[in-house]
């Protein structure tokens, strides 16, 4: 199955949206989106703790609750790593688990994101991506999820509100399928906060594409299992390696979820979306809420006329690296625009791409930008200039991702 696949505009027109049973359009924040996203799904279990600027999904969530409209225990223990500790045995004991967290947060919780992989826990968990101290800052920065990416959770970044929500509900699916976690990530403000037309699901039709959670296997005093134990180096080794195996089926997996959700709802996001890429010369690869802007920014070098598209990565953990080669097919000049910085190695997504074309017998020349950084703003205009300013550079590529503004 292809992981290169089209998807629907990002607000869906309203004939989309009406044609999805019982659906309505609401205004609504990507946090709020998130917050629904959540209800819908059904967890048992809902442990948070606010940290701007992820607390309006707790505060939308405990409204719905005292409003009786979320049948879930919400827990707000004293920090980030007890949140996780109290999701990971709560999965364990067959419930749907659901958590949001940001920057700090998702820091102070890395080394139970280990364990909660280890233990084959189907958590669900939206990171509201911000900047890592120190300095202390509150502006959309992805570092703090990419680097994560080695903690073995699943890990999808969304451009709008809407794809957040369908993305929550989406991630239970394949967390409960392969029994990994999942984690959702959109950007501080820009989407956290910013307020758009979102068409929010019928609760039937939720229920009818994600069952009750029923695990085989759990913590149940009525049929003894052991969890926790220490292992030899030999089951170790084979536990590693089937966490391996469930990642290698990500992508199947996550596809045929996303092609569910798209006949139910009209709407769907492919893992890797190629925009405006036929006939291109220069692509720009990027992925969040950067692709809204990139996206304006082809239109308009099109319209100039530029052989400009877009490749937008949904899926960064498990890195999509057969659909990353089949959609730069071709392609002559490759633009990677990073809002994240690994010091010492750079963007981190230019990085995972170089790695990812590396051996094809004509690869495209691909120039990392980190751009973006710290929340600064990159315009469409900024960015149809790193294009033509690439255009003008015939010397080789540099492996180092580059400081623009």
């Amino acid at each position: 199955m292809s992981t290169v696949e089209p998807r629907t505009r990002s607000s869906p027109p309203a004939e989309a949206g009406a044609s999805a049973s019982g659906a309505t359009t609401m205004l609504l924040t990507g946090n709020q989106a998130v917050a629904w996203a959540a209800r819908l799904a059904r967890p048992k279990v809902v442990p948070v703790y606010p940290i701007t600027p992820q607390t309006p999904i707790l505060e939308e969530l405990t409204k719905f609750q005292a409003a009786g409209e979320f049948d879930a225990e919400i827990i707000t223990p004293e920090s980030e790593h007890s949140v996780m500790a109290a999701c990971i045995p709560a999965s364990l004991a067959g419930v749907r688990v659901f958590t949001a967290t940001a920057s700090q947060g998702l820091l102070l919780m890395h080394e139970l994101l280990h364990y909660a992989s280890g233990a084959r826990a189907p958590i669900v968990m939206a990171n509201v991506n911000r900047t890592v101290a120190s300095p202390w800052a509150f502006w959309p920065d992805q570092t703090d999820s990419v680097a994560q990416r080695d903690t073995g959770w699943v890990q999808f970044y969304s451009e709008c509100a809407q794809e957040s929500l369908d993305t929550v509900i989406q991630a239970f699916r394949v967390a409960e399928k392969l029994m990994l976690p999942v984690m959702i990530n959109h950007d501080a403000f820009y989407v956290s906060h910013a307020l758009e037309p979102v068409s929010v699901p019928d609760q039937q039709l939720v229920d009818a594409y994600l069952p009750e959670f029923a695990p085989a296997h759990r913590i149940d005093p009525e049929h003894p299992e052991s969890w926790g134990n220490v292992v030899s180096q030999e089951m170790y080794y084979r536990h590693r390696r089937a966490i391996g195996e469930a990642m290698a089926q990500v992508f199947d997996v996550a596809l045929a979820a996303d092609g569910a959700w798209r006949q139910l709802t009209g709407r769907g996001w492919g893992l890797v979306e190629r925009y405006r890429c036929d006939g291109a010369d220069t692509v720009i690869v990027t992925m969040g809420s950067m692709c809204g802007t990139a996206r304006e920014a082809v239109d308009q070098m099109r319209d100039a006329g530029l052989d400009v598209g877009l490749v937008k990565v949904r899926l960064f953990r498990p890195l999509p690296v057969e659909a990353l080669r089949a959609a730069l097919h071709g392609v002559d000049e490759v633009i990677v625009l990073d809002r994240n910085y690994s010091p010492g190695h750079g963007g981190v997504l230019h990085q995972e791409l170089l790695a990812a074309l590396y051996g094809l017998s004509r690869p495209p020349r691909v120039r990392g930008l980190l751009a973006g950084v710290g929340g600064v703003n990159v315009s469409p205009r900024r960015i149809a200039e790193y294009v033509r300013e690439g255009a003008l550079d015939d010397g080789a590529p540099d492996p180092a991702s580059i400081w623009v503004r």
